[in-house]
């Protein structure tokens, strides 16, 4: 019975050594509680091309060919003026970090979560990408979402109690203050205009010298955005839609 019972003890033991171990090695760095999921394949696109043969910039960043664009916008359904900003934002991005590989279909698929690519209540973008009204989230005070108390005095999102997502990518204020970009070259930095918004996501997504290319450096990326398994799938699946609808990358 004593040997039975000191067996029980060493047992309880065992197990107790091994879960705090387990739990240990997972908080280690480089330890990653996620499993990495593939990364979609990259969707093509065709920039636009002048007569010299050279793909050249048009404002800041570089534009999808017209033909090109109004096709992949009818297979996929993404408004053109949203698809124009999600193509030279990925290629302006990949221009400045070569070795992430980003896809184009990825930032799309992160503005279609987000807010439908800028149409969500009911909403458009207008020529110059800008969306018609204020793209604003949910309050962050902890009821439901992270609470995150107000950074820019509400001049984003016109709450200064409270900070929410602004724009079509919807980007809390303090990580637009880091993070935002120029992407139409009229020397403002907005997040309620699509080129914007979609160069400073893309750019984001590529930070920490991330390659997309790989399971472990995409599924880091878009956990960088959103810490959510589902949200990483649903990004996944529809960036693979859109490279099924419109071919992928050679």
């Amino acid at each position: 019975m004593l040997r039975l019972k000191r067996l029980m003890v060493f047992s309880l033991f065992a197990v107790c050594v091994i879960t705090a171990f387990s739990f240990w090695a997972t908080r280690q760095p480089g330890a990653d509680v996620r499993g990495a999921l593939s990364p979609p394949p990259r969707a093509g696109a065709k920039l636009e091309v002048f007569s010299t043969g050279i793909t050249t910039a048009v404002n800041v960043t570089r534009s999808p060919d017209a033909q090109w664009l109004i096709r992949a916008a009818a297979q996929t359904g993404i408004p053109a003026r949203a698809l124009r900003a999600y193509v030279a934002a990925a290629a302006t991005a990949n221009d400045s970090a070569p070795m992430c590989g980003i896809g184009w279909n990825t930032v799309a698929a992160v503005g279609f979560v987000e807010s439908a690519h800028g149409t969500y209540g009911g909403g458009s973008l207008n020529t110059a990408g800008q969306a018609s009204g204020p793209i604003v989230g949910p309050s962050l005070n902890g009821a439901g979402f992270a609470a995150i108390a107000d950074t820019d005095a509400g001049a984003l999102d016109g709450d200064a109690r409270w900070d929410h997502a602004v724009g079509p990518m919807q980007f809390i204020p303090s990580t637009w203050h880091l993070v935002g970009r120029d992407g139409n070259g009229d020397g403002k930095v907005d997040p309620f205009n699509i080129d914007d918004a979609a160069l400073s996501a893309a750019t984001y997504l590529c930070a920490h010298g991330r390659d997309l290319t790989t399971a472990q450096g995409w599924t880091d990326a878009i956990y960088s955005y959103n810490q959510s398994d589902s949200y990483i799938r649903q990004v996944r699946a529809q960036a693979t839609a859109y490279a099924a609808k419109t071919g992928s990358a050679e």
